[in-house]
C-alpha cells in the first residue's frame, strides 16, 4: 500500500506544480510536454485527479483526527 501512496503523492505534486505554473505564468507544462488536448495529456490529468481524490480520502485519515473516528 505504501507504493500507491508514493505514486499518488508524486501525481498530486505534478498537478500542484502545473497549476502553479498556469496561475503565475499562464504556462501548462503537461500540455506543453504531451501536446494540447492529446490523449496522453488527458490521461495525466485524469490520473492527477484520481490521485487527489485518493489522497483526500485516505491521506486525511493519517493527517487529521477528524477523519479517523475520534470524536474529540
Amino acid at each position: 500500500m505504501k507504493i500507491i501512496n508514493c505514486i499518488c503523492f508524486g501525481l498530486v505534486l505534478i498537478g500542484a506544480l502545473n497549476w502553479g505554473l498556469v496561475g503565475v505564468w499562464d504556462f501548462d507544462l503537461v500540455a506543453w510536454l504531451l501536446g494540447v488536448g492529446s490523449t496522453w495529456t488527458k490521461i495525466v490529468y485524469d490520473l492527477v485527479g484520481l490521485a487527489a481524490i485518493y489522497t483526500a480520502v485516505f491521506g486525511c485519515r493519517k493527517m487529521c483526527s477528524c477523519c479517523n473516528g475520534n470524536t474529540q
